[in-house]
């Protein structure tokens, strides 16, 4: 009994480490992939195009792709440089702050921040 009782936590805090690796590289992944997305979801929406982009509109289609995260721990800014016009630079900067699984682990939380950068074509 002592000897499972032993192996049980070890294979059980292996399991649970697993899983939580997991899922900080599947955020890490996102906020990268969701820059991305976000720069060319601006890129695209200049101010000569039929719905210009916003900062609102960037952050609720960012926010539309994060499918399994918190939406409130992710973060969207957006900023032009110096304008919405073709021509100007978007970039965007997609920032999450992932708290690990389980009552005492909260106060581990990792930030997570990507930036991706775009030329206004439209």
């Amino acid at each position: 009994m002592a000897e499972f009782a032993i192996i049980l936590l070890v294979t059980m805090t292996l399991i649970f480490g697993i899983i939580q690796a997991s899922l900080a590289l599947y955020a890490f992944s996102f906020v990268s992939y969701g820059a991305r997305c976000g720069a060319r979801y601006a890129m695209v929406r200049g101010s000569k195009s039929a719905s210009p982009a916003t900062s609102a509109s960037v952050q609720a289609y960012v926010q539309s792709l994060a499918f399994p995260l918190d939406p409130a721990a992710l973060t969207v800014t957006t900023t032009w440089n110096p304008n919405n016009d073709p021509g100007s630079t978007v970039t965007v900067q997609v920032t999450y702050v992932l708290t690990p699984l389980g009552p005492f682990l909260s106060m581990f939380a990792v930030t997570m921040t990507s930036r991706a950068q775009a030329l206004i074509t439209n």
